[in-house]
């Protein structure tokens, strides 16, 4: 008896030390009080997180993107009304309003029923997981993931293929996936593979590596892409940023924004939404000062 009491203790104790350790147990989300969540997870198992703080950018202050707002709304107001739909790839240059768009639609549809869940790259193993989670068929979810990208041996690669067209199951017609990446097929390309492409007659076959590379971007039914913005552009949506924040344009406005713009080294949406906190920021605070 002796022995076996402090056996138990001794298992009490190191029980006692594992448990801060473990993840917490997973709870079920209440999508009615719910928006958006992310998926988290340890060595040992995945779960939905809800985010308490939404970090959703105003529709209107997105501007200089006119047709990829009109595309991107479009799809989406198709998917709440459970009308078919497709899977969005945006891509293009760092900053221009890729997964500020993506953002932007959740509270616009979110009293149709539109959730999002973000979901990063490494995660992607667990696609099937997340999906599972999703069934509630009162409300259509978004499962977004930014600045997407693959190297050629990295596991996440094959269950988004397979999901998005190419498994039996698919994804459940409640479920969409909205991505952002700066680069056109998502895997990164070498001059080496294009010496494998082959001439038959006149037919161009590309080298098998090739086709693997585009084959996971073919399988987003919408692509839209976004390019820098040119100084006129910059400075509107500098402007818009400005007065969305509550801030005041004056004329040493403008040279300071371009001057803010050269040292980062481009202009972009980013970069414009930096200048306005900062820029609005110190208005406010000179004014507190007086």
């Amino acid at each position: 008896m002796d022995r076996l009491d402090a056996f138990l203790a001794r298992a009490e104790s190191l029980l006692a030390r594992l448990e801060p350790l473990l993840p917490p147990a997973p709870v079920a989300v209440d999508w009615r009080a719910t928006l958006a969540c992310r998926w988290r997870r340890t060595a040992l198992q995945g779960w939905l997180e809800p985010v308490e703080v939404l970090n959703c950018p105003p529709w209107q202050a997105l501007r200089h993107v006119d047709e990829q707002k009109a595309a991107l709304d479009r799809n989406t107001r198709q998917f709440v009304r459970c009308l078919p739909a497709n899977n969005a790839l945006l891509t293009g240059s760092r900053g221009c309003g890729k997964s500020s768009l993506v953002k932007a639609l959740l509270p616009r549809h979110a009293r149709r029923g539109l959730r999002l869940v973000e979901v990063d790259k490494a995660d992607l193993v667990d696609l099937p997981h997340i999906v599972a989670q999703l069934a509630d068929p009162r409300f259509r979810y978004l499962l977004f993931t930014d600045d997407l990208s693959f190297e050629a041996d990295e596991p996440a690669y094959k269950p988004l293929k397979a999901a998005l067209d190419g498994s039996v199951a698919g994804l459940p017609a409640n479920v969409l996936v909205y991505a952002t990446s700066n680069r056109r097929h998502l895997m990164p390309e070498y001059f080496a593979e294009n010496e494998q492409t082959r001439h038959l007659g006149g037919e161009v076959r590309p080298a098998d590596s090739v086709e693997e590379k585009v084959s996971l971007s073919d399988r987003f039914g919408l692509w839209l892409s976004f390019h820098p913005f040119d100084q006129d552009a910059y400075l509107d949506i500098v402007a818009g940023w400005v007065a969305a924040l509550g801030g005041e344009a004056t004329p040493e406005m403008r040279p300071e924004a371009l001057q803010w713009a050269l040292q980062r080294g481009g202009r972009s949406g980013r970069i414009a939404r930096q200048f306005a906190a900062d820029w609005v920021g110190r208005q406010r605070l000179g004014r507190k000062q007086r």
